[in-house]
């Protein structure tokens, strides 16, 4: 390591005292609204000397010295410009950049120079976006990025409907979700049928499965970044839209004009105001009234400050919740019960320009989760006695407080070097609290046993082109983690290159070890808010993975058509999960100093490896992908399945995706996705059957099968191997259609789409029954459900 490093310096110094050098450096804003924009491609035409804006528009490039020189800006959905200037001495130049007069479409576009897939050194990385996503087909009319990423090659889904996301292999706690520096625990609404990322709020968004550069880190399979808009400079903007289960309205314009801006985003639900007319109503006197209820909301907000040409201040933040509720009321008898989870974050930012060639973020972040089961019981059986009452409660959460800096390096045109560190406080209170009352005065005080650990890590990663052919990205991470009596210091490097083959036309391989220091617990793999999370402690380790991959990315201008395929391997270490039957929500009266959630689970290995496809078509009317995924993953637990290996629930084999938008016109879009995927593993009863106690064999009667009639008898299921059952093939077919229309003040959008056009029944769970037949034979039948028939909706969108 020391001496990669003494070459590395070496080969600076030596490129920077080779001859008299200048450096161009500034950032560049969209025309108009003045926001700053990310990954634009900032070079010099004719030659490999380039960069692209970090996430807050800032560039630098380090040239030779010449009496002028001409400097490219180029990114999707914007027009290209060029300036020429002199290049005799440093030069500081900002650009605007306006936007495209004739869009042409992008499906997929990754950050790099000539918006090409062979030109960067990064591989298993995907940006989708945002107006690509508001054209797809959704449920209920719902635009949501997370499903739209797991329409990509190497992303899966869990079950039907859900946002979970499988990476390659990996479980949906494995994936690093931030929204503007902070990390979002749960992504997810309505049981995990839509994602909280409200689309109006969304700049970007971007997914790294593999290859992971060093600054990230803490969690094993994926990387989903988020950014919210900045809010425009310029002048007030407004969209939003009606849909059949919620609406949406997002607010952005300048404080002052030039210097600072707002944003403001909300969006709720209102299934429950919908129903409401419906339910809670008895029909007969004395009958019970019931009134069952959910709904879900949430608000993004952001403002920014341009306190000067070398300083900026971004405060930014998010709150989410959902709620279902349920409330019985008659004349001797009332209960009150509900779930409640929800994710606050508030992010800091401060950027720094510290010299032409030095960039720096300093970030304050906040994040939290918590969910929450509430019961209240009042019964009045007796009315000359007073009424029983009790209280209930079960409160479990994470939150976060984190402080990091990034600096961004660029010393000569073929560096570009981050580093930075960061650390995290957490607390955690992992094991469900009962709280207990028995009447009206007593206060309910939850007993927390709160758990606190410091997260930290500091990195460092050189992007290096040696000469034209060959980029590389060189980094190490040193991660560490300290919880009440133990550390854990882990080492992580990471690497990836590519070699262009031709002009338009690359191979690529990358490595990166990675650790988990927070982790979650879940019985049914279905994302529940239910689920907990937990930290590495004196008794469980972190979770470890390596992964490697490799590929070929390829071009083809003329037909506007790119193509990737990679290949990975995957090993995890120390990934958790519960013993046969353990669960920590039992309602036995146990507090959290009673459970030891440690004492429940049981720690294993898994490996996972396969191939993705991906073949894009960035131009035209018609625009679309394909992606297919073909892999394999396993897990082995010494607890588990008599500690031979199984199927995790999420493994697929295939997995085949293909997305088209068809512009008609300027008025006119139709877009289609059909969605292959092979059935999950699940465990079910391979035979039931009746057993005897030998004691009382004497009194069995072989002519009675049935539980209540045999004396001495009892019900037996038998399994053979976890998870050795394979549901059905999952497939699906969604369209959408868009009129749009360009009014004086505004514009508008209606949108008609349909969610399984086909109405395939695809299974959502199983389960097994059985009838008695005349004689006392039994017959069992496994019963497949599924969750949605074919849905049409519709729903109003306008923009301002």
């Amino acid at each position: 390591m020391r001496l990669s490093a003494t070459i590395l310096f070496c080969l600076i110094i030596f490129s920077v005292c080779g001859q008299e050098r200048i450096t161009i450096s500034g950032v560049v804003k969209e025309k108009g609204s003045q926001e700053l924009l990310a990954g634009v491609n900032v070079y010099i035409p004719g030659t490999s000397t380039g960069i692209a804006t970090n996430n807050y528009g800032f560039y630098s490039l380090t040239i030779p010295a010449s009496d002028s020189v001409t400097i490219s800006c180029s990114l999707v959905g914007y027009e290209t410009i060029q300036r020429t200037i002199s290049a005799r001495n440093n030069a500081q130049l900002n650009i605007l950049l306006p936007s495209a007069r004739q869009l042409e479409e992008v499906t997929v576009s990754a950050r790099r120079q000539e918006e090409n897939v062979s030109g960067s050194v990064q591989m298993s990385v995907l940006e989708i976006p945002i107006e690509q996503i508001k054209k797809m087909p959704s449920l209920f009319g719902e635009k949501d990025v997370i499903k739209g990423l797991q329409l990509m090659p190497g992303v899966q889904k869990g079950s039907e409907g859900q946002t979970g996301l499988y990476v390659r292999g990996g479980g949906p706690d494995q994936n690093l979700i931030i929204l503007d520096d902070a990390v979002v625990y749960n992504a997810s609404h309505l049981f995990g049928f839509f994602s909280v990322f409200n689309s109006d709020a969304i700049r970007n968004v971007e997914l790294t499965k593999g290859g992971f550069p060093a600054r990230y880190g803490g969690r094993l399979s994926s990387v989903v970044e988020l950014n919210m808009k900045e809010g425009s400079k310029d002048k007030l903007h407004g969209e939003g839209g009606i849909g059949l289960i919620a609406s949406r309205l997002t607010l952005e314009g300048p404080l002052s004009k030039g210097k600072s801006s707002f944003l403001i985003s909300g969006r709720r639900t209102y299934i429950d105001l919908l129903a409401a007319p419906f339910l809670g109503k008895p029909q007969k006197p004395g009958q019970s009234k019931v009134r069952p209820g959910y709904y879900f909301y949430d608000m993004n907000a952001k403002i920014n400050f341009d306190l000067g040409p070398k300083d900026k201040l971004y405060l930014s933040g998010y709150l989410g919740q959902d709620k279902f509720y349920i409330k019985e009321n008659r004349d001797d008898f009332q209960m009150r019960a509900g779930l409640d989870w929800g994710n606050a974050t508030a992010t800091m930012r401060w950027n720094h320009i510290l010299n032409s060639k030095l960039f720096v973020n300093t970030s304050l972040v906040f994040t939290d989760f918590n969910f929450a089961t509430t019961s209240y019981t009042k019964e009045s059986f007796d009315k000359e006695q007073e009424p029983t009452e009790s209280n209930m409660r079960y409160d479990s959460h994470i939150r976060d407080f984190s402080l990091k800096a990034d600096f961004d390096y660029y010393p000569t045109a073929s560096h570009s070097i981050k580093f930075g560190g960061q650390a995290t406080l957490h607390k955690s209170v992992p094991s469900a609290i009962a709280i207990k009352g028995f009447n009206s005065e007593q206060a309910i005080n939850p007993v927390e046993n709160p758990v606190r650990s410091l997260e930290s890590a500091i990195y460092v990663e050189d992007t290096w082109q040696p000469f034209d052919a060959l980029k590389m990205n060189l980094g190490f991470r040193l991660s560490h983690f300290k919880s009440e009596k133990k550390s854990y210091i882990n080492p992580e490097p990471r690497f990836s290159a590519a070699l262009k083959l031709a002009t338009d036309f690359s191979a690529k391989v990358s490595y990166a070890k990675m650790n988990q220091y927070v982790h979650l617990l879940s019985n049914t793999g279905m994302g529940l808010p239910t689920d907990l999370w937990v930290t590495s402690t004196d008794q469980i380790a972190p979770q470890q993975s390596s992964q490697i991959a490799f590929g070929f990315a390829k071009d083809l201008p003329n037909r506007g058509l790119t193509f990737t395929l990679e290949g990975f391997y995957k090993n995890m270490n120390n990934i958790l999960s519960y013993k046969e039957g353990a669960t920590f929500l039992g309602l036995s009266g146990a507090n959290a100093n009673d459970v030891k959630w440690q004492d429940n689970v049981t720690v294993g290995n898994g490996w996972s490896y396969g191939s993705e496809f991906l073949l894009q078509k960035k131009r035209g009317k018609l625009s679309g992908w394909v992606g297919y995924t073909l892999s394999w993953i396993y897990w082995k637990f010494p607890e588990l399945n008599n500690g031979q290996t199984f199927y995790p629930r999420y493994d697929r084999r295939h997995d085949l995706s293909i997305v088209s938008i068809y512009e008609f016109n300027k008025r006119v879009s139709l877009s289609a996705s059909w969605v292959y995927g092979t059935g999950n593993a699940l465990t079910i009863p391979a035979a039931t059957y009746d057993a005897i106690d030998n004691s009382f064999f004497s009194s069995y009667n072989p002519n009675e099968h049935s539980l209540n009639k045999t004396k001495g008898g009892y019900r037996v299921t038998e399994y053979k191997g976890k998870n050795d059952f394979r549901a059905e093939a999952f497939h699906r077919m969604d369209l959408a259609i868009q009129f749009h229309k360009k009014k004086k003040r505004y514009e508008r959008t209606w949108e008609i789409s349909v969610y399984n056009v086909y109405n395939r029944k695809n299974v959502f769970f199983y389960d097994i029954s059985q009838d008695i037949l005349p004689g006392g034979e039994r017959k069992t039948y496994l019963n497949k459900y599924s969750l949605f028939p074919v849905i049409p909706s519709v729903s109003y969108n306008f923009k301002f």
